[in-house]
This record gives C-alpha cells, structure tokens and sequence, in this order.
C-alpha cells in the first residue's frame, strides 16, 4: 500500500479553515469599528467633536443667585444642559417640562441628574411651575454660544458627564422620547 500524499494537504486545509473561522470574525470587527460601527451604542444625540470639557475657566456660569455653578461636584452628578433660543414659550417650555418628566422617570436616579437652564427664564405664566424644576443660570463667556439654537422658541440641551465633559449634543428639534432613552442608557 502506498501513502496518500493527498492527506497533508488536505490536513493543511482544515487547519486553515479552523484558524479562519476564528480569525474572520475579528477581522470584520476591526473593519467594521474602523468604519463607525460600534454596536449597542446608537445615542439619539450628537457627539461633540472635538471633545469640550466645562470645568475650570472653559465654561464658567454664574447661577441666578450669584452662586458658581460647579461642573465637578463632590459626589459624581450628571448635569442636563437646556439652551434656548430667543424666545423660549411654549415649544420650548413643552420640552423643559418633558426633559424634568425624563429626569423624574429615572426614578432611584433621578437625584444623579441636575437640570440647568442657561438663558433668560420663559416669561409665560404657565412657565412658572416648569422652570421650578431647573436652575437658572447664564454663560459667562458663551462657551456655548455654538449648541444654542438661533430659531424662536425652540432648545438645545447637552448631557455632561459627571466630570464635566459634554457626551452629546440634542440640537433644536431633538426628540425628547429618544433623549430620556438615552438617559435611561446612562443610568443602568
């Protein structure tokens, strides 16, 4: 009986086939995190590019009480940026109130999450028991004068981080449903 010599080589194949098999797979990952794709990650917000850190003197903001806002607080705490544009009525106190009812829906969480208003408070009456919920204050040196929207009543809102670095942008006409999902992401 002669030996196959056909049995090598064909012994080479299946080990090639088993090391690809493991080795594809890592291989379109590579290509597709190259490309963009990170899967479980989709925000409905915007990133901000290239990242903005608040703390320090990039982004000071003085509280309608003459108090400094502190993006670092001493126990860690999310804060919800609102922007309005001119004008804020009654879109944009509708999406204040929907941002308030997000932060409450965090339910154990929602203390983990401060909610801050930079500009001139709405002036409607039924603002009133909305705005309560938020603390006033104004940006010193329009660090972000570029998030504000320019249309009438309409808002903006940032997510930051506990250590004061913006995650993402919602611009004027975000959709509030898809924020408070993503609020719900951060706080798992």
């Amino acid at each position: 009986m002669q030996p196959d010599n056909a049995t090598p080589a064909r012994g080479r194949r299946q080990l090639l086939l088993v090391v690809m098999a493991f080795v594809a797979p890592m291989l379109i990952a590579v290509a597709l995190g190259a490309l963009g794709w990170l899967p479980g990650t989709r925000s409905y917000g915007r990133p901000v590019d290239p990242q903005l850190t608040l703390t320090g003197t990039n982004a000071p903001v003085t509280l309608a009480n003459g108090s400094v806002y502190a993006w670092k607080a001493s126990t860690p705490l999310w804060t919800l940026v609102a922007l309005p544009g001119p004008d804020c009525v009654d879109r944009c106190v509708g999406q204040l109130d929907l941002l308030h009812r997000a932060q409450i829906g965090l339910n154990g969480n929602q203390s983990k999450l401060r909610l801050l208003y930079l500009g001139v408070p709405p002036a409607a009456a039924d603002a009133a028991p909305v705005i309560r919920a938020w603390q006033i204050g104004r940006d010193d040196r329009d660090a972000l004068a570029r998030f504000r929207p320019a249309a009438p009543d309409s808002l903006a809102v940032l997510l930051v981080q506990p250590g004061g670095v913006v995650l993402t942008w919602y611009p004027a006409g975000f959709d509030p449903h898809g924020l408070n999902k993503d609020l719900q992401k951060a706080f798992r």
